[in-house]
């Protein structure tokens, strides 16, 4: 039994799935590196959970002191955070 040569419609299918798996492989080496970058830089990041972030809300800027003694000025307080909140 002869085999029979490839049809030209199976080379078209073959050439089509190799570039869609180098660009899914492409893609997948993009996650992968960023991922690997966002680790390494890990304390430089923080998560996005619609919470205010006390690590990035700025410092009041100190009153000048005019005088012998100026009476402390109080810094308030952060709302309470539930759960329910949008």
């Amino acid at each position: 039994m002869a085999l029979r040569p490839e049809h030209e419609i199976h080379g078209r299918r073959r050439s089509r799935n190799v570039g869609l798996g180098i660009v899914l492989i492409g893609f997948v080496v993009l996650v992968f590196a960023l991922t690997v970058v966002k680790v390494q830089q890990g304390g430089l990041l923080e998560a996005y959970d619609h919470q205010p972030r006390v690590s990035l809300t700025p410092m009041p800027d100190p009153a000048p002191q005019s005088g012998a003694q100026a009476a402390p000025q109080a810094v308030p307080a952060p709302a309470p955070v539930t759960e329910d909140q949008p």
